[in-house]
């Protein structure tokens, strides 16, 4: 399996037209004319991805003063996003992608090693998209812990 190359800073941001958590079709054109931080993580509920989605919830109003948008891409059911979102209050958008269009667009779905073994899985990921929909930063194997805080620096000019 060919692994992709992760899309870099200057390029034009790929297209996408996902679900979000209600089923209702969002597309990247919506946020046009708006900086949209958009991330990539592997999966609902698991503990790296729980913490970095409510990192970013828990920063939400200070992208929101700042006209961010935040979005959250995985390839798990709108279902699940849904629950996900519920428990544990996240205020922004979580996309579904289970065919990796936009996934395999940004070039996140990569050979991962996970204990000696190889798989093919999406590598957590950020990108900060600009007002003209050009990839502005990659934040390529980014932390749960510490993304969010990081984009917002940057978002900031903090750094």
């Amino acid at each position: 399996m060919e692994t992709n190359k992760l899309l870099e800073a200057g390029a034009k941001a790929p297209q996408f037209t996902l679900p979000d958590a209600e089923g209702d079709l969002v597309s990247l054109a919506d946020f046009a004319g708006k900086k949209v931080v958009l991330y990539f993580y592997p999966r609902d509920n698991t503990p790296g991805c729980t913490r970095q989605a409510c990192a970013f919830a828990g920063a939400f109003e200070e992208f929101k003063q700042i006209g961010a948008v935040v979005i959250g891409i995985s390839k798990d059911s709108a279902a699940s996003h849904k629950k996900f979102a519920e428990k544990h209050g996240l205020p922004f958008l979580l996309l579904s992608d289970p065919e990796l269009a936009a996934i395999q667009a940004y070039g996140v779905w990569q050979e991962k090693k996970n204990y000696g073994k190889v798989s093919m899985g999406v590598v957590r990921s950020t990108f900060i998209i600009d007002e003209n929909g050009v990839v502005e930063k990659v934040m390529p194997k980014v932390k749960p812990d510490t993304n969010a805080a990081e984009v917002l620096a940057y978002l900031k000019g903090d750094n």
